[in-house]
């Protein structure tokens, strides 16, 4: 797997409830399987899915997703998201998905060599992504830090 795959894998997690989570239908392609696969190991070992490592859309949280996926650019083929053909799908269904440490618990219940060996890079655009908030968390405390420095100076030299 190269860097523009792992962008892609990137592009397939998104912050819900303020969490960063994949999409069922988008891990299963992902793992080689098929998004029922995924579901029925999943409800078969829903006691490993504690809530904060999966938990299922509202249905307002589904239907704002569903116009998300209208506006991502297809994918390369050999990790195409299926919710691009939500025609297909029945619109009354609710996605599961699925945080980081979910994401590692599906490639375990899945039990192939090609889920796991994919997880390692559904991880790694996690933590990628976590290590880029907060990049951008510690940029934004030392603009701010900058701006009250300024303000400060911009008093004194009033005074």
């Amino acid at each position: 797997m190269n860097d523009l795959e792992l962008v892609e894998i990137e592009r397939r997690i998104y912050s819900i409830r303020g969490v960063r989570v994949i999409v069922d239908a988008d891990l299963a392609v992902l793992y080689g399987v098929s998004t029922k696969r995924l579901n029925e190991q999943f409800r078969r070992n829903r006691k490993r899915f504690p809530d904060d490592f999966a938990f299922q859309l509202t249905p307002e949280e589904a239907s704002s997703l569903r116009s998300q996926f209208a506006t991502i650019s297809p994918a390369p083929s050999s990790i195409r998201s299926q919710n691009a053909t939500a025609s297909k799908r029945n619109v009354r269904y609710r996605p599961w998905v699925f945080t980081e440490h979910g994401a590692l618990q599906a490639a375990n219940i899945l039990n192939s060599g090609s889920a796991i060996h994919i997880s390692v890079f559904v991880i790694r655009a996690f933590v990628k992504m976590r290590e880029h908030l907060a990049t951008n968390a510690a940029i934004l405390k030392r603009l701010a830090e900058i701006d009250r420095s300024e303000e400060h100076t911009s008093e004194l030299q009033s005074l």
